[in-house]
């Protein structure tokens, strides 16, 4: 559960990598593209500008590099040869990449086109309300800090958080203890330590939290088809608060990508 400095510096490079195919994906991401189109561009970029490895490829037996998901999915969207970005969509892009054997993991959202102002506002609050969670990490912290802080911002802004699925500590696996709720009380759950590693990434919902899952196995979407957001990032747990692997330089705490 806890890093040393050596294996935070090998996440911090893994994190650093994984910054940069969001990078090249901002400048690919479009209407027209199909999803697995993105995927097959994510995969070569991994492993052949950045001789790292695509760590969701494979796991669990899941057949992609990436999670696209579109308008109501909520996560483990599919890519598909028949799934075409279209004007107005919102995507989230989720990401795992491995590099001297640690992994980051990250997701991001694009909108595509002529959105419209509730599906770029639900984007907007669903970015903030990562924030405001990130914000929580330092030691001594406590794990409901971060879901209460989360939870707090969505539902004063009128929206639903997904509840399961939720965030989780990350090393030389992809999912580590411990587990990251997304809601929660404040002074309650585990404390933060110095060395710390997990993922915040909240999902939110215009409507209703309740969600199904498709027959594939793996999409889940919004049970009343409203439409879901979600950010991640990988972060640490510092002497004196938090850092965060993944992000994009120089992209700040409030940048949106807008296509």
């Amino acid at each position: 559960m806890i890093k040393t400095p050596a294996q935070l510096a090998v996440m911090r490079e893994a994190g650093r990598l994984l910054a940069q195919v969001f990078d090249m994906l901002d400048g690919f991401v479009a209407a027209g593209r199909s999803t697995l189109e993105l995927d097959s561009t994510v995969e070569a970029f991994i492993r052949n500008d950045l001789k790292a490895r695509p760590a969701s490829l494979g796991q669990y037996d899941y057949p992609f590099c990436i999670n696209t998901s579109i308008n109501e999915v909520v996560c483990h969207g599919m890519p598909s040869a028949k799934q075409f970005l279209k004007d107005g969509d919102i995507i989230n892009i989720d990401i795992t990449l491995e590099k001297g054997g640690f992994i980051a993991d990250s997701s991001k959202m694009y909108m595509i086109g002529n959105v419209t102002p509730k599906a770029r506002r639900l984007v907007d609050m669903t970015f903030e309300a990562m924030w405001a969670g990130i914000r929580q990490v330092k030691p001594g912290a406590r794990l409901g800090d971060i879901g209460h802080a989360i939870q707090s911002h969505a539902q004063a802004n009128g929206y639903s958080v997904v509840r399961e699925y939720c965030g989780h500590g990350i090393g030389r696996q992809m999912h580590e203890e411990p587990q990251i709720l997304h809601f929660g009380r404040p002074g309650t759950g585990l404390q933060l330590r110095e060395g710390m590693v997990f993922t915040i990434e909240p999902m939110l919902n215009q409507g209703s939290a309740k969600t199904r899952s498709l027959k594939d196995g793996w999409t889940v979407v919004t049970k009343d088809n409203s439409l879901s957001a979600q950010w991640e990032h990988t972060v640490a747990v510092t002497a004196d608060g938090f850092e965060v692997l993944t992000l994009q330089p120089p992209q700040n705490l409030h940048t949106l990508h807008t296509l």
